[in-house]
């Protein structure tokens, strides 16, 4: 190799393919940490919602009972229509596993995000962690402002943005088959 100094930088060309080299070994750590993270997000998403589908007794109602914040009366009229109440359940539920296996499997992973990312901001409205405000349902923690939803939300924000299922995962593979307009949000 020829070695060849810039004289207004003082930067080798040796210099320059070792910084290339990191960058490439950083970009495989970023993508290595960004599919765990889809990984883990997956399996909250699935292990909550198959909880939720194998108890035959589970409802939301008493979580919305309990909301707090700016939209509880929003919240409080769902719990008091049993009706709805059915179709309520049973959409989380299944929204939970849904979102779970896509991030999981790394198969419609975009898709995933922002129905996770919808999912979240419900439960935020639905409990937002302000100042003075007791729920009857217990947290793990006390918050101020940012809570686990708001964190979980803003890495499903990331993991949209960096699709890594394109890379790692069955999105891999359907992007070759599904038409161009799809694979902007799905995948």
């Amino acid at each position: 190799m020829v070695l060849k100094i810039d004289f207004y930088s003082g930067i080798s060309i040796e210099k320059i393919m070792v910084k290339s080299n990191l960058e490439n070994s950083l970009s495989k750590l970023w993508l290595t940490w960004l599919m765990v993270l889809r990984i883990f997000i997956g399996w909250h998403f699935l292990y909550e919602g198959m909880v939720k589908v194998l108890n035959p007794n589970w409802s939301a109602k008493a979580y919305l009972l309990d909301s707090k914040g700016w939209f509880a009366s929003i919240f409080i009229n769902m719990a008091g229509n049993s009706g709805l109440m059915k179709y309520v359940d049973f959409l989380n539920e299944w929204a939970l596993v849904l979102i779970g296996s896509g991030l999981l499997l790394g198969c419609f992973t975009r898709l995933s995000c922002i129905g996770g990312i919808i999912l979240l901001s419900m439960y935020t409205l639905s409990h937002p962690a302000l100042l003075g405000i007791d729920y009857e349902m217990p947290f793990e923690g006390s918050y101020l402002l940012i809570d686990k939803n708001l964190v979980e939300l803003a890495a499903l924000g990331v993991l949209f943005v960096i699709p890594t299922a394109r890379i790692i995962g069955i999105d891999r593979y359907l992007i070759k088959f599904l038409p161009q307009g799809f694979q902007k949000f799905i995948i």
